[in-house]
């Protein structure tokens, strides 16, 4: 008589239960530091609850979802994993702050082949650390151990923004009119678009890469998170808000597309922005890009953010006093140019 086959665990198909009970251990104290208001019941339930604070008359929730690309390839490669969760939370919260929106909660999902406790408690502490600096709770999330689907090392992630605003307060772009100035908010580097070039750039370069760029370390400058403009930006919201005439009348997070493509989105039809070739520093990273990847300056500005991260229309009137209200924020912000009747011309020039 044939012996029976052994036993086959959960944890013999590749799946570690336990391991991935340590993680939850290790992401509870990380997600406590972000609680806030209305959270109801958070990490450890099917789902997580979440009451919109009283403060709104006529509240309307603003969702915004996204991952990291690849620029994740360059956190596996250099084993620098403490920081992609930060690009995360902040490529879906800037993203809401663009209608006006105060962001109220954030879930992620981490998947993976093998779960290895270390990277992944490292990839949640930035993303605890995002939504800390940004002010939203992170309330939940997946951890998916999936054997086969990735390879060794390797992992993918996504994450889920909801944010709050007044419903008559939402930034819809409408108010902008010829004449308003347009407003730069520096970048802290490439974020987390356009990376696909920039690792064929690395690849090109090959072993002869700057030792710093911009003061740092080349993988540091290469690998610096995403800026969170939440808290800066509510805040200036707060101090100018916008009507037909006055106040901050629009947002543009600078991202896939870059400014080319991204500014236009929030401009009514008929009008563009023209920005000024030089109104906003060039930075060492952005340079040695475009000298090895021997693109032109449209190029480069259709690709990545170039220095940009967040863009404000504003009204002439009060431009200064906005740009005050952000430098005492700690904002670097440019006057990069200003709006204008479109014609036959691009919806933005740079010249």
């Amino acid at each position: 008589m044939a012996s029976a086959p052994s036993p086959l665990s959960y944890k013999d198909a590749g799946v570690d239960i336990d391991a991935g009970d340590a993680l939850v251990e290790r992401i509870k104290p990380l997600a406590k530091k972000t609680m806030r208001e209305g959270v109801l019941a958070g990490i450890g339930g099917f789902g997580a609850l979440f009451e919109v604070p009283k403060r709104y008359k006529e509240p309307v929730l603003v969702s915004g979802t996204d991952g990291v690309g690849t620029k994740l390839k360059l956190a596996f490669e250099w084993q620098m994993h403490d920081t992609v969760g930060i690009d995360l939370v902040a490529m879906s919260v800037n993203d809401v702050l663009v209608q006006g929106a105060e962001p109220l909660f954030f879930l992620d999902y981490f998947a993976c082949g093998k779960l290895d406790v270390d990277t992944a408690a490292a990839v949640v502490g930035g993303i605890a650390r995002g939504c800390e600096l940004s002010g939203c709770a992170l309330i939940g999330g997946e951890t998916a151990e999936m054997p086969g689907m990735y390879p060794a090392g390797e992992y993918d992630l996504a994450g889920f923004a909801v944010g709050v605003v007044e419903k008559s307060k939402i930034l819809t772009g409408q108010q902008v009119q010829a004449g308003d100035v347009v407003l730069g908010l520096a970048s802290s580097g490439v974020h987390s678009n356009g990376f696909s070039l920039v690792r064929k750039v690395i690849e090109r370069v090959g072993s002869h890469l700057p030792d710093t760029l911009d003061g740092l370390p080349f993988r540091q400058a290469v690998m610096a998170p995403t800026r969170l403009y939440v808290k800066p930006l509510l805040a200036a919201l707060a101090a100018h808000p916008c009507n037909a005439v006055s106040g901050i009348k629009a947002l543009a997070h600078i991202t896939g597309g870059g400014l080319l493509e991204n500014i236009p989105r929030v401009l009514p039809e008929g009008l563009a922005a023209r920005l000024r070739l030089g109104a906003w520093p060039r930075s060492e990273l952005f340079a040695w890009l475009q000298q090895h990847a021997g693109i032109d300056d449209t190029e480069m500005n259709r690709t990545f953010n170039n220095g940009i991260g967040m863009v404000l229309v504003v009204a002439a009137a009060d431009a200064p006093a906005v740009m005050q209200t952000l430098h005492g924020l700690g904002e670097q912000v440019f006057e990069i140019g200003a709006i204008a009747e479109r014609g036959a011309t691009a919806a933005v020039t740079v010249s």
